[in-house]
């Protein structure tokens, strides 16, 4: 009996396996390519959420590791190998979720700083646009009117 899983470990092997798939569905999901700011916003967000969530699942993954241990030392081989192979196919899962997380977090905030600057740089376009809109608009100055025609030019 003692090399048999606590009905903890199986409870905590369960909620860790619903929420690794949980996550591994949120960040399945297709990355679309957003322009609003608030959008990708609200998405790195949520990535940030998935990341204290992941952090507050750590607890029982560690459970589960030195639980394991215990019982694999106790067991017969055969059933020793088989928690080992449990255990490592959910560590690497978490190992690769974490490493999806981390990238998709910077990624997003890369994204959100250009789009920052894109936005910066568009707004300084427009206006400088709408000055040389009224500048083209202006009265030229006569022919004859030098002084006139070197400051425009000068304008320009």
């Amino acid at each position: 009996f003692d090399s048999l899983p606590p009905a903890h470990y199986r409870e905590t092997m369960c909620t860790i396996l619903v929420w690794i798939q949980q996550a591994e569905t949120k960040l399945s999901m297709p990355q679309v390519a957003v322009a609003e700011y608030e959008i990708m916003e609200q998405r790195l967000r949520d990535l940030k959420g998935l990341q204290s969530s992941l952090q507050e699942q750590q607890k029982g993954l560690n459970y589960l590791s030195t639980t394991m241990e215990d019982m694999s030392r106790k067991a017969p081989a055969e059933v020793s190998q088989r928690y080992r192979s449990e255990i490592e196919v959910i560590l690497g899962r978490w190992k690769k979720l974490s490493a999806q997380l981390v990238e998709h977090c910077q990624k997003l905030e890369e994204l959100i700083t250009k789009l920052q600057r894109f936005q910066n740089d568009t707004k300084t376009l427009k206006k400088w646009m709408a000055e040389v809109d009224v500048f083209l608009k202006e009265e030229w100055p006569a022919l004859g009117d030098s002084e006139a025609l070197e400051k425009q030019l000068e304008q320009c």
